[in-house]
């Protein structure tokens, strides 16, 4: 790919990222939409960079992938197998893999014309929200968005698509939690039964002061490497969206 190329993907992650960033916040979206003054818009896409890691875990897949990398770190008993470094840099470059169709159709209806200078700031905010609630509400379960819906005293719409985003975020959010602790709990459990059976071995052996992890640990490994356990559990986790 070529430089071009590179910088042009970049800028497009980068302006998608802030368009979901603003768009998260109702009263920044009513306000922008009187504003007309280039300087005050970068002043506030500048101010609101803080917010991108929040942007990242509620607007995207990166809840779900995340967790689970971690539930399964902890399953194999290693505290530092795989590094955080490496949890969190596969848990981004999934969740661009996942995002890409929802980036493409904010890119195409609402960045693209707006660099281009085809339609206004708070016009381009207003034509990112659709792909966005799209991409949650396949996620998010009814039970959530009812109970976000009643905390919040607002009748459910006709349409799905009309909800808003204060009520869709949170209903997302727990959504994706409870999906990732499903999804934890299916890893533990290969796991549990070697650590269980390792235990037993060594209690019958009469070597209870053995740490039964030190003797499963190679074992797991070996089950998760002759099961090809990372082409497994990504391909899983990628066919759960």
């Amino acid at each position: 790919m070529s430089k071009l190329g590179n910088k042009h993907n970049v800028l497009t992650l980068f302006l998608s990222t802030i368009i979901l960033l603003l768009i998260s916040t109702p009263a920044y979206a009513i306000d922008l939409k009187e504003i007309n003054n280039p300087l005050i818009e970068v002043f506030l896409i500048i101010s609101f960079l803080s917010f991108v890691p929040a942007v990242l875990i509620m607007f995207t897949s990166f809840t779900r992938i995340v967790i689970v990398m971690s539930f399964l770190r902890h399953a194999f008993g290693g505290a530092q197998v795989p590094p955080n470094m490496v949890v969190i840099g596969l848990s981004l470059f999934l969740t661009f893999f996942i995002m890409s169709p929802t980036i493409n159709a904010v890119t195409e209806g609402a960045i693209t014309p707006y660099i281009q200078e085809e339609m206004s700031f708070s016009e381009s905010i207003e034509n990112a929200v659709p792909p966005l609630k799209d991409f949650m509400l396949k996620q998010t379960r009814q039970k959530d968005i009812a109970l976000f819906a009643g905390l919040a005293k607002q009748d459910l719409p006709e349409s799905p698509a009309d909800l808003s985003l204060s009520v869709l975020v949170p209903a997302f959010a727990i959504s994706e939690l409870k999906t990732a602790f499903e999804i934890g709990f299916l890893l533990f459990l290969p796991f549990l039964i070697i650590d269980m059976v390792i235990a037993s071995i060594l209690l019958s052996m009469g070597m209870m002061m053995l740490p039964p992890v030190m003797i499963s640990l190679p074992f797991k490994l070996l089950m998760f490497v002759l099961v090809d356990g990372w082409n497994l559990i990504i391909g899983s986790i990628m066919r759960t969206f």
